[in-house]
């Protein structure tokens, strides 16, 4: 696989542009700073009143609608919420969309799953870190920064991917290493990881793992340390090193453990449920169930969310991490 870095980057091409970033959040926030920073000229928008635009005024951007700036900008990146992105489009950005421009995402959802069908004569390429937009911001002031992939789904410029590259580099992923992928890939892949692993998979093993030792009569504390809490030890481990670098420094017993029963929990049943969801992203049903609950207001997602916050693990949680001074920087 082919990996870029700074100096792969033709930055000239992109400090011609001018970049609007329209949603000033989490990874708008962070982008569009870096970006400024990198020397490129940027503008940004966001709704006036929230805090959003309050923290765009605070970096020293002047906020205007999408509309305005999709029509001022040369590149115009969309990073508000997936399920936001269909509507800003219509109703602010496509009339503005002419030929020579680009349109740049974060995420390939709305492309690959058709809710944005962008004109033929605009370039469309992807920048996607690899990390949450805190930590893209963080790691650039500290002259490092967070790996990030590219992709192109469209091209009459015959210059997207120079674009992507430099646009990549303008946010520190440069520093990192870039990985070229497909809009099908990053999006299937993503949705796969959130759903299996990332948020799905590890939230409910270790909801469930609290509850086991809650209802064999432990205490929630007790239970929460150690179903919960040191999660991030034991993923900063592996982050820092990989599975051998987490077993170097946990116990022999814990290592064991790691090998005789983990297996017993995550069975071949587990692997093809995991398949049976990739087949439902990669079908398309999963996007389609996601683009109507929003269409419906989100009543399960809602429902979720409710029964999520009142689980006594969060209860519990947010009770012991009052006593952790750490946090609270």
């Amino acid at each position: 696989m082919k990996m870029y870095y700074d100096k792969d980057s033709k930055s000239k091409i992109l400090k011609e542009k001018t970049i609007a970033i329209i949603g000033f959040g989490s990874q708008g926030h962070a982008q569009g700073q870096n970006l400024k920073d990198s020397g490129f000229k940027v503008i940004v928008a966001e709704k006036e009143g929230t805090e959003n635009y309050r923290l765009a005024v605070k970096a020293g951007f002047t906020p205007m609608t999408a509309k305005e700036a999709s029509a001022k900008a040369d590149i115009i990146q969309i990073l508000v919420p997936d399920e936001l992105q269909p509507v800003v489009y219509e109703n602010e950005i496509k009339d503005n969309l002419k030929k020579g421009k680009a349109l740049v995402f974060s995420h390939g959802f709305n492309i690959h799953f058709g809710q944005i069908t962008p004109p033929k004569d605009v370039d469309v390429y992807m920048v996607a870190p690899k990390g949450p937009g805190h930590l893209v911001r963080r790691t650039y002031t500290e002259k490092s920064g967070v790996p990030a992939l590219v992709a192109v789904y469209q091209n009459p410029s015959k210059k997207a991917l120079e674009l992507a590259i430099a646009h990549a580099c303008g946010i520190g992923a440069g520093r990192a290493g870039i990985l070229e992928t497909t809009f099908q890939e990053e999006t299937e892949t993503d949705l796969f990881g959130e759903q299996v692993v990332l948020c799905g998979g590890l939230v409910e093993l270790a909801k469930n793992g609290f509850e086991t030792l809650v209802e064999a009569g432990y205490q929630p504390e007790i239970a929460y340390f150690e179903t919960f809490h040191e999660l991030k030890l034991i993923i900063d481990l592996m982050y820092e090193g990989g599975i051998g670098q987490m077993n170097y420094s946990i116990s022999d017993t814990a290592e064991y453990g790691e090998y005789s029963r983990g297996p017993r929990i995550i069975t071949k049943k587990t692997k093809k449920e995991m398949k049976t969801i990739l087949e439902e992203i990669q079908k398309g049903e999963f996007a389609r169930e996601w683009i109507l609950e929003n269409k419906a207001n989100r009543p399960a997602f809602k429902a979720s969310r409710r029964h999520m916050a009142e689980h006594q693990i969060e209860t519990v949680g947010a009770k012991l991490r009052k006593m952790m001074s750490w946090l609270k920087k």
